[in-house]
Order: C-alpha cells, then structure tokens, then sequence
C-alpha cells in the first residue's frame, strides 16, 4: 500500500550522514532559491489540491536538485483529493529514493509511471484521479513533468511565458474535459520538458482555480510589484483569483533563482585535489596500512597493485598517474570510478572494497578476484564450446544490466576488462570510462573527460560524440562473443581505423561461420543484428540479443559457406595462378633432367 500522506511543507532538512567526495567538490557552488507556497479550499467544502516542495541539505542538493509539485485531485472522481495527495507526497519522497547514478529523466518517468500504476489500480474501487505538474532544479537545468491542466510558468526579464501545455478537451466555450491525468488511464502520456537556468528565473506554478481568474498580466504584476516575500505573495494570488470569482480550489508555489552553480575552477580543483596523489610504489612498500605484493599494470593514466591489509585480506589498489596531478577532469573521472563502484550491486560486477583506514592519498580498492582474464581464456580455448561461450556471455550480460539499472553505461566492454574466476564466474572490472547520466547532469567549469573506451570493441557512434546508449555496451559485447568464437575481430581493423562518421556504411560484418563453422547459424545472425553500425538496427535489449543468442529465431536465414570463389575472385585466381606457375616449374625440370 501507499504510505498515509502528511501535509507537504517546503522540506529543507533533508539530511545525510556522509558526503562522498563526489559531491563534496561541489559544496562551494550550490544552487541557492527563495521560494513560497499556498494553498486553499476556496468556496469548496474539501481542498483537493496539493502541493510539496522539498529543498535537500548536500549531497542530495547536488545529485538530485530542488522538487517542488502542484496536483489537483478531480472533483469528478471520488477519490481526487487523496490521488492529489499520493501524487505530491510520493513523487517527492520516491525521487530522493532513486540512484543517484539516474538522469533526472530518467527518475522522473519511472516515479511516475509507478504512481500511476497504482492510482489506476485503486480507480477499479474508488476513483483516483489527478493532476500533476513537477519542476526540478538540478545545477543549471530546470526538468518538467506534467499531466492535465496544472501549469508551471517562468518569469525571464520582461517575459511571462507558459512551459506547459493543458491536455483538455474543448466541446464548447462553457464545457472542457481533461484529456490526460494520473490514474485515468494505464498508459499514461506525460510531457516532459528540459530548459536551462538563469540567475534572477522565476518559477510559479499554479491550479486553474488560479490561472483560470487572473490574467497572465495581473499575476506577473502581483509578483513583481506587491511587496512581501514568497508565501505572501502566493496568498495574494489567492485572495487576487477569488476576488475575480474563482469557485475552485487555489493553490500556487513560486522559486526564484538567486544563484546558480559557477564557482570558479580554482574552487573547485581545490576540493578535488584535497588528497593527494601517491607516488609509484614498490614491491614491500605499504600505503595507509596496505603492502603492495605486486604490480599488476601500470599505463600513462593509472597504475594497478595487488596488495594485502593488515589481516592478510588481498585486495586491488588502483592510483591516478602523477601526469594528470594538475588535471581537476581527470581527476574528477577518477573519484567518479569509487563513487559508480559503491553504486553496482551484482556478482557479475567486481566489488568496491571498504577502506580500514582513513585515507592519506588517493586511490580506488577493490576486491581481487583470483582467475584469468577473458583475453586469456581466449587464448587458451581457440575451439571453444559454443554452449560455454553461450553461458559465459549470459553472465556478462547480467553484470551490464545492472549497470544499465542504475542509468550507467560500461563504455569499454573487452575481454581483458572481464576476469573469469575459479568458478567459471565472469566478473566485470574497471569503470574508468564509465558514463553516468546524473552525475553528467552536473555541470563544471573545466570541460569533463570523455572517455572514449577501446576503439576495436567500442561502437561506431561512441567514436563520433553521437548519443551514446545502452545498445552502445551491447555492441561491444557482441564484438567479445565473436571474438571468443572465432579469435578474430568482426569487422577487421576497419573499426580501429574508423576516422569519418560518412563511412559508418562501409562496415562490412565478416561471417563467423568462416572461421568457425560450429557456429550455429542464428548464433551468427544475431551477432550480425547486434553488430549493426547503427544502433536503430540492433536489438532493442540485452535481453532480446541474449534470447537470440541461444534460441533459433525464424527471422534469421540459415547462412551457407560461401565459396572463395565468390567472396573474393581476385584471390582465388592469384592461387590458382601460383599454383600453375609451380607446376610448369616441376614440369620444365623433369623434362631437363
């Protein structure tokens, strides 16, 4: 069941007991607001509307921003006030609730969908229906959510401008019905809108018991020139819209951006270089308590230790290069592996490990899995067993998928990234080069470091700055799979040399049953799908290429050998002109001799 409702208030007290570092840069240049809200029952013996704001204490201010909802429960159902009421109360509190790593999009939708869900489900007993229109300020970018005829306006210099539309229905000028709201139906159609932020924006957002008996020119002059604060100023649009003859219920919040998120660089490469970097270690060395045993890699960006704790414990020691020490995106791209690490829950996905001390420098420690990489395992099963690469590759596909939960995406997908363990478990390492939506969502005064992962297992599109999807980490898996079939690469080195978005259509997918004729010939099809150069022609999931993986799909057409002589012509009359001229060779010499 949904959880009783308690009258929403601007809730500033949303508190955590730790600030990871992640946020913790960003202290120094926080989004400032003031805000005000109201709402009243009107002539209507019972209030239907209801409004929430929530403006959270760091880290959440940073990682998820300011929400502030405005729902008006239809008098026509029989329940309006308590779906106006789960709408605002759940919306709030379930959006906090959400992974950090989620675009605000992304959160947004998914809340939403949920709610009403369940607002359908309780309407087959007593009627749940609302409106709901939802603003969320996060670092300098405003997201819209709305349902029905509640509105969000922005007041930028001289303009008064609607951000929303009203999804009704017009029969004549005296009868208009609500096309869309929560809990009316079970697909539900929301808008959602993205805008940028300036310093000065104001935001009011308001119930037709309002914007339906003030003019737009009276409700920017009641907010502009009356004085007061905030909640004065919504309690005097209410009393302005019943003045005027408003019969409904009146609610309406406002938000003004008094400062946004532009600390200078300097700020901030302050609070990313508050730990400093170690210098390389030696074998015996120790480091907060840690002895490195062995150095496992070491490249211009990072260097990699086996080491052991004080219990003997054997972990993972990864340290940023003294190259990048002045370097706040590296950097930044170096905490964010820890931070997207604590975030990934799965046994198919290496585990962040706890640190026993209070860190002296900065590195990542994550657990040791003791096995071989997928590189090796490659090597060491050139004629593999299809149902095993069927199974390992299953695996992997686990662990994506819950980086893909989380609105993460792997970005560098390749075998030497993939330990197989003494189970036969493949666990996936290294988050490097992962991409977070929410944290991306977070804008900075240095330009971020993209990384770009593997160029030989990385899709077309993560090569060109196109959008990047989950169908881009699914590409790559695929790119792994047929190189454990056949140790071979599907496209050659055409990939590697991709260097002109034009020529993505020169791509040609090598067969795998060349190489490897055991290859079932669905097997080999799907991979084709998943290998397509553009994502629009893979599939639509990993689950839908895994299912093609092991399950004979009827789309796909038994594929036959094709002869040399058709694949390539102009080879096979070279051999058989070699294969001549040695023979007239051996035949000139027995006639000699």
């Amino acid at each position: 069941m949904m959880p009783e409702y308690a009258t929403p208030k601007i809730i500033n007290d949303f508190n955590e007991d730790q600030h990871d570092l992640e946020a913790e840069m960003y202290l120094d240049a926080q989004l400032e607001l003031t805000v005000g809200q109201a709402t009243n029952a009107g002539k209507k013996p019972q209030n239907e509307d209801c409004i929430g704001m929530r403006i959270p204490d760091q880290p959440a201010l940073t990682i998820k921003g300011v929400v502030s909802v405005i729902a008006d429960g239809v008098s026509a159902a029989e329940a309006g006030k308590e779906a106006s009421e789960t709408c605002v109360r759940n919306f709030i509190s379930d959006y906090y609730g959400t992974p950090d790593a989620w675009s605000v999009k992304t959160a947004g939708q998914k809340i939403l969908l949920a709610l009403n869900r369940w607002l359908v489900g309780q309407s087959q007993i007593k009627g749940h229906v609302s409106t709901l229109s939802a603003l969320i300020l996060k670092s300098q970018q405003a997201y819209i959510f709305h349902v029905g005829d509640t509105r969000i306006y922005r007041i930028r210099g001289n303009q008064f401008e609607c951000l929303t539309q009203d999804h009704c229905t017009v029969i004549n000028k005296d009868t208009t019905y609500l096309s869309r709201a929560m809990g009316m139906d079970s697909r539900l159609e929301m808008d959602f809108r993205q805008v940028e932020l300036e310093q000065g924006d104001v935001f009011f957002l308001s119930t037709d018991g309002i914007h339906d008996y003030i003019s737009e020119k009276n409700i920017l002059s009641i907010i502009r020139d009356f004085p007061g604060d905030f909640e004065k100023k919504c309690a005097q649009l209410i009393d302005a819209a019943l003045e005027s003859g408003s019969e409904d219920n009146l609610s309406c919040q406002l938000l003004r951006v008094d400062s946004l998120p532009s600390a200078d660089s300097q700020d901030i490469y302050k609070k990313l270089s508050d730990l400093k970097f170690p210098p390389p270690l030696e074998v015996g060395q120790s480091l907060d308590g840690y002895q490195v045993l062995k150095e496992l890699h070491a490249s211009q960006r990072s260097q990699i230790y086996l080491v052991k704790d004080k219990n003997d414990r054997r972990l993972i020691m990864k340290t940023p290069s003294l190259n990048y020490e002045d370097d706040p995106a590296y950097i930044e791209r170096f905490i964010l592996e820890q931070w997207i690490g604590n975030r990934i829950d799965s046994p198919y996905v290496v585990k962040i490990a706890d640190s026993q001390a209070i860190k002296s420098a900065l590195y990542t420690l994550m657990e040791y899995v003791d096995g071989l990489t997928l590189e090796q395992w490659i090597k060491e099963n050139p004629k593999p067993d299809i149902n095993e690469v069927v199974r390992i590759s299953e695996l992997i596909s686990r662990g994506l998928r819950a980086f893909h939960r989380k609105d993460i995406l792997h970005q560098d997908i390749k075998p030497d990234n993939i330990i197989i363990d003494r189970e036969g478990i493949p666990r996936i390492i290294d988050f490097g080069s992962c991409f977070a939506a929410g944290v991306d969502e977070i804008q900075t005064p240095f330009e971020r470091d993209h990384a770009l992962g593997t160029a030989l297992y990385s899709a077309p599109e993560t090569r060109f700055r196109q959008k990047k999807t989950k169908k881009s980490d699914l590409f790559s898996l695929a790119v792994v799979i047929y190189e454990m079939l056949t140790g071979k690469m599907p496209f050659g080195k055409q990939l590697e040399k991709l260097t002109d978005q034009r020529k993505i259509n020169v791509l040609r997918y090598r067969s795998a049953l060349q190489d490897n004729p055991m290859v079932p010939y669905w097997m080999d099809s799907a991979l084709e799908k998943a290998l397509a150069p553009m994502p629009e022609h893979r599939q639509q999931a990993m689950s839908e290429f895994i299912f093609d993986l092991k399950t004979p799909n009827k789309k796909f057409r038994h594929k036959r050998l094709v002869p040399l002589i058709e694949r390539d012509p102009i080879r096979l009359w070279q051999g058989l002109a070699v294969l001549q001229s040695i023979a007239i060779v051996v035949l000139l010499k027995m006639f000699v001799f």
